[in-house]
């Protein structure tokens, strides 16, 4: 497939706006005592934030923006239509907690802050499944890919939860980076896991098949066009294998020991820039792994065109 920007975007951005409420939420569960209005209120304030620029970033891969509205039409039996959903409730839920946490604490503040971690978990699946559920795409039809969109989310969510706390409320810190390390090593071993399951996979459909010729011995020197079509475009990254193998160890790189060991150090050392800096260099990776998550996966209509990578 051919990444698109705007759903690179979209994914990273709203996944750690989703980890870091997550992160806020079970903290007010775990030690009350030790989250102060202001930073709830901080938190909430990112976390929709984040939500909201994923929102924003969805319509550039619109072909008509204007009829946005309609993708929520087929909620029934359509995972984007249950997105198109769930995103603007949890956006709009988490705003209101954060407005509850400014106010004063109140039961309705509990209230408000489980039913937007159900949208948050809701969110997470319907995310996932728009991919996993498309059979035909061998590298995303997995449990894995909701698995891995889960994990990352909450530990980029996880990791930006730690920078505010390093400059926000120093006693959370503790916590949220023996959280945040545990997300990510269950996110670097999802991911490898299935990095490994797509290197075994073989295609399930041939030259033949895609053609409709039965002979054995096939040799395709033209897609059949003199310029590029929507389908060349659209449906392949034009990357070579070596370019695919170079982004694949950075983001492993970017996402997971790297930002680990920083983290690492801004907690021991007490420097909270060496703990933002992990989280910018951790969504970085993740830009890239979700960059290869697109483009790993193998359309079989290439196999008409010829296209390979």
């Amino acid at each position: 497939m051919n990444p698109a920007l705007s759903v690179i975007l979209l994914t990273t951005l709203i996944g750690a706006g989703q980890g870091l409420f997550v992160a806020l939420y079970v903290a007010t569960l775990v030690a009350p005592g030790r989250v102060s209005p202001h930073f709830a209120v901080v938190a909430s304030a990112v976390s929709a934030t984040l939500l909201v620029l994923g929102l924003v970033a969805s319509f550039f891969h619109l072909g008509r923006p204007e009829r946005a509205w309609r993708a929520a039409a087929r909620w029934r039996t359509s995972w984007l239509s249950r997105e198109v959903i769930v995103l603007p409730a949890f956006t709009a839920a988490v705003f209101a907690y954060g407005v509850a946490q400014a106010r004063a604490p109140a039961p309705a503040m509990e209230w408000i802050g489980a039913a937007a971690t159900l949208l948050c978990v809701t969110l997470f699946v319907c995310t996932g499944m728009i991919y996993a559920c498309i059979r035909f795409l061998q590298e995303w039809a997995t449990p894995l890919t909701v698995v891995n969109y889960t994990l990352l989310g909450c530990a980029s969510g996880a990791m930006l939860a730690t920078a505010l706390a390093a400059y926000l409320e120093p006693a959370l810190v503790p916590g949220y980076a023996a959280a945040t390390a545990l997300a990510t090593l269950a996110g670097l071993a999802t991911r490898t896991l299935s990095l490994v399951r797509n290197a075994r996979l073989r295609p399930k459909s041939t030259v033949q098949t895609a053609i409709g010729i039965k002979h054995p011995s096939i040799r395709q020197i033209s897609p059949g066009f003199t310029g590029g079509s929507f389908n060349t475009r659209e449906f392949f990254h034009h990357r070579t294998r070596e370019f695919l193998r170079a982004i694949r160890w950075l983001f492993l790189v970017l996402a997971f020991p790297l930002p680990l060991a920083l983290l690492w150090a801004g907690t021991a050392l007490a420097l909270p820039f060496a703990i933002a800096a992990a989280f910018a260099i951790q969504y970085a990776g993740l830009l890239a792994e979700r960059w290869f998550f697109f483009a790993q996966a193998n359309h079989p209509q290439n196999l008409y065109y010829g296209l390979t990578g």
